[in-house]
């Protein structure tokens, strides 16, 4: 684990996130309180990763539904 001051901190923000990724990185202000600074991972969840159904629809039955959905002159 690094520590910096808080001055450190501020003066160089972007070296102090790059290590954050690899360890934990701790902030030391003046007046003794102490911060500490992670990352944090990645979620590589899709919004489109949802739960299938079960159905006894075929795919002839979807297709057919959707291709009588765009029937501009139904029978």
């Amino acid at each position: 684990m690094k520590t910096f001051t808080d001055s450190e901190a501020c003066q160089n923000l972007s070296k102090l996130l790059i290590i954050a990724q690899e360890e934990e990185v701790e902030i030391r202000r003046n007046d003794g309180a102490m911060f500490s600074l992670t990352s944090k991972k990645k979620e590589t969840k899709s919004l489109f990763d949802v739960p299938g159904i079960k159905t006894k629809a075929t795919t002839q039955d979807i297709l057919d539904s959707i291709r009588d959905s765009r029937d501009p002159n139904p029978a």
